[in-house]
């Protein structure tokens, strides 16, 4: 098992936040899903150049995860597999050239990259969600040799050349077997917290060089369909493998560790017209992804779609097609919009970074959407047009992830506390399925909340001084939490 683990009584503590409120009123524990997306393709976040030092590599990981605490986020969606790679150690595809410069080159001296994102999360109270691009086999930003492990040398009836980009075919079984067992892999062996998915199913179509779409490569399959007697046609046989996949992603993973949640990112339009007034790219259509159907079928536990556009954009309205996925989520899955400020660049054509504050405001006033999901990490890092100083305005205060209670929505056992000197050590009642300890803090004048990660079931919270008033409650895995208790 490569499973982060964290000393049991290790200082943890994450975040702090102030809250005006009585003694005697604590507050609640604030809800809301707040993550970005560290992006390891073409090295767009991380690492900043391929071929780093590894010790270098690790400071990056590690500055991204400081400024995703400070900024009191607590999720990062972290890229580990661009296009038949790993950013981690893996027996199924090569390492990524992202990494070490080299297709299929191991970093030395050798350390594994989502091993260490999980352990540096969870020591800041975030969650580590693996995002996987389950169809891109090979990437044209990649410039290294392709060694013969790869998918593209070893199967190339699987992974097809398409334009600039190898890809695999979305309905071919083998292939939806290897991409489902590359995901159960690292479900299995890493203690994470969610898997993801985006918008690239098939590919953006593409076009040769006399401006002719580019047809995808899967003749070969539709041949065979049709000689089974196949009654679909091509665009809906191509719609039906995806949906398969989808189906089948969210079946095992939860058979694998039902705590794991699977988030899926699709474009953010279904499709023209819905709602109406909607214009834009037809993702039913050319993408051949219904994802309105695995919102409306419950495949997945968070839904983001890319609502990469301006609130006041009326073909593309933000609220709207916000207000439009909220009505079509028939089984209250949680429904955290993806956000974009990259788009923030500081220069006169970019967006005001007040644009992506807003935009987590408007997420706030519609019913049914608990969180954001922003990409990417790099606008943050740098504060470009200071959008990282207007996300602070609106993360003001310490947020833990909405619980997933179709999963589970039993309480965990009360955990227990006491003080040496002034570090208090929590313990957890039952450690089984425990993720957090909350702790609220009352120094006369305001509360303060803490997260803090188990451990293995312990941790110890430093404080300056004790604290008037201390509460504690613990968090499972699947975001429930435990009847708080005052601690003398």
């Amino acid at each position: 098992m490569r499973e982060s683990s964290i000393r049991p009584l290790a200082a943890s503590v994450l975040f702090l936040a102030s809250v005006a409120s009585s003694a005697a009123e604590p507050p609640a524990v604030r809800r809301e899903f707040r993550g970005v997306w560290v992006a390891t393709v073409d090295n767009i976040d991380w690492p900043s150049k391929r071929g780093l030092p590894v010790a270098e590599q690790k400071r990056e990981l590690e500055h991204i995860f400081d400024v995703a605490r400070d900024l009191k986020l607590n999720a990062v969606i972290f890229q580990v597999r661009p296009m038949c790679d790993a950013l981690y150690d893996s027996r199924l595809e090569p390492w990524s050239e992202y990494l070490t410069g080299q297709l299929g080159q191991k970093p030395e001296p050798y350390y594994d990259p989502l091993a260490l994102a999980v352990e540096l999360a969870h020591a800041r109270g975030l969650e580590l969600h693996a995002w996987f691009n389950p169809y891109r086999a090979h990437h044209p930003s990649a410039k290294s040799e392709i060694p013969s492990d790869h998918l593209v040398k070893r199967r190339p009836d699987l992974a097809k050349p398409y334009g600039k980009h190898h890809w695999l075919n979305p309905t071919h079984r083998e292939v939806q077997d290897h991409t489902m067992a590359v995901m159960l892999d690292v479900v299995q062996r890493y203690d994470i917290d969610g898997i993801h998915i985006d918008d690239y199913f098939f590919p953006y179509k593409e076009k040769d060089t006399a401006g002719k779409i580019i047809p995808f490569p899967d003749d070969d399959t539709w041949a065979v369909y049709q000689k089974s007697g196949g009654k679909l046609t091509r665009d809906d046989w191509r719609r039906d493998a995806v949906n398969r996949f989808v189906e089948r992603m969210y079946r095992e993973v939860k058979a694998a560790k039902p705590w794991v949640k699977v988030g899926i990112s699709p474009f953010g339009i279904w499709r023209p017209g819905h709602p109406p007034g909607i214009q834009g790219f037809d993702q039913f259509a050319e993408l051949y992804a219904d994802a309105k159907l695995w919102l409306n079928k419950g495949w997945c536990d968070y839904f983001t779609p890319q609502l990469y556009w301006p609130i006041k954009q009326e073909k593309q309205s933000y609220p709207k097609l916000l207000a439009w996925w909220a009505s079509e989520n028939t089984m209250q899955r949680h429904l955290w919009p993806g956000n974009i400020p990259s788009r923030v660049t500081g220069a006169e054509k970019g967006w005001p970074a007040e644009e992506i504050a807003d935009q987590v405001r408007a997420t706030r006033d519609q019913k049914g959407a608990t969180g954001n999901i922003h990409f990417s990490m790099k606008p943050l890092l740098r504060n470009t047009g200071g959008v990282a100083d207007a996300l602070k305005k609106v993360y003001s205060e310490v947020a833990v992830v909405p619980a997933s209670r179709w999963l589970s929505a039993k309480k965990p056992a009360t955990p227990k506390a006491e003080w040496k000197g002034n570090d208090l050590v929590l313990r957890a009642a039952d450690e089984a399925g425990l993720r957090w300890f909350v702790v609220r803090e009352y120094d006369g004048e305001q509360w303060r909340t803490r997260v803090v990660f188990t451990g293995r079931g312990a941790a110890a919270s430093r404080f300056e001084k004790k604290p008037q008033r201390v509460i504690v409650s613990a968090v499972d895995r699947f975001g429930n939490e435990s009847v708080p208790i005052p601690i003398p």
